[in-house]
């Protein structure tokens, strides 16, 4: 980040002022994890920070220490569309581009006062007035974490700031294991345990939580899974139907995508999830090695994300969708 930049910051942030603090839609361990550990910086220094997110978030995210404060977009859009619109400082964390809010992306256009963008994805929109933007990080409770150290208030991380900004670190690096981690990775987690930050708890709470439903769910996504092994790729199909049959709620397909890549021999794999509200095929890819999943959704699912994990969506039908994904993959190098 730009030294001309923290001291601007370190001024605007000099006095209270209302701040609101936005994740992105839909929003994931470290979306939640980097707005409410800034939320909790904030408060020690007297200002007024609101978390809106642009929709609910997964019950096992609610554990998160200040949860509860956080207000949901698409319940309350009068009251909301108010707090940010009295807002003096906006921050946006986890992504770059609007449009990642929904229906919010309309109220946040309109506003004059100034956004600070913190957030680790590839080709960032221009919509903020101060952006801490770097894709080497793998994610962005990493890149909170320095960016409290920048302002020159580290000291001021404690274990429930510090619980936070592990949360975010552990789901986004895939418990570690993604390339985005690094020994500064590392350095940072063990400095959050030193704080007291509780590392054998948190795992338990995030992916030993799981309702009977949900297991089962995974169960069918599994069973639907095909291979194409000369292509070294495979996909996962859910249908709405297959969702209602197990009474699905938010959160229940998070991490399935990333039982294709346990597949020897697989380096590329996708999971298709049927929205009938939405009247949309939501895509999650992820590879492993150099096949970038980034540039592949942009091009052609109307998506984006990282080189190994992206994101996209298909307005045809899943089967008209698997058909052209399958295409797509007789034609590439993976």
């Amino acid at each position: 980040m730009k030294i001309q930049d923290i001291q601007a910051l370190k001024s605007l942030l000099a006095a209270p002022k209302k701040i609101a603090i936005i994740p992105h839609r839909s929003p994931d361990g470290d979306a939640m994890g980097s707005t409410l550990g800034l939320y909790h910086f904030l408060k020690k220094y007297n200002h007024e920070p609101i978390v809106i997110a642009p929709n609910e978030f997964p019950d096992f995210l609610s554990w998160i220490p200040g949860s509860e404060t956080v207000k949901i977009f698409e319940k309350d859009k009068e009251n909301c569309s108010k707090i940010l619109e009295e807002a003096e400082l906006i921050f946006t964390l986890d992504f770059n581009a609007l449009h990642r809010v929904g229906e919010m992306e309309k109220v946040l256009e309109k506003l004059t006062a100034p956004f600070i963008m913190i957030d680790h994805h590839q080709k960032p929109d221009s919509y903020a007035a101060y952006m801490y933007s770097d894709t080497s990080f793998g994610s962005t409770c990493e890149m909170l974490y320095n960016f409290i150290n920048f302002l020159g208030e580290g000291q001021a991380i404690d274990k429930i700031i510090g619980t936070c900004i592990y949360t975010g670190i552990l789901t986004d690096s895939g418990s570690f294991k993604f390339p985005g981690t690094t020994g500064n990775t590392h350095r940072i987690v063990a400095d959050l345990i030193d704080l007291g930050v509780e590392n054998t708890l948190i795992p338990a709470l995030l992916f030993e939580n799981s309702s009977y439903n949900r297991l089962q769910l995974l169960g069918r996504a599994l069973q639907n899974m095909k291979v194409i092994p000369e292509h070294h790729t495979s996909y996962i199909t859910l249908t709405q139907e297959e969702l209602n049959s197990f009474q699905h709620v938010k959160g229940d397909t998070e991490g399935i995508v990333n039982y294709g890549l346990s597949i020897k021999g697989i380096h590329f794999t996708a999971i298709f999830i049927e929205n009938k509200d939405e009247n949309i095929i939501k895509i999650s890819f992820r590879s492993q090695g150099g096949f970038d999943v980034n540039q592949f959704a942009r091009d052609h699912f109307n998506g984006g994300g990282h080189r190994n994990a992206a994101g996209g969506k298909s307005e045809l039908s899943m089967a008209e969708t698997i058909h052209k994904f399958e295409d797509l993959v007789t034609k590439i190098t993976i």
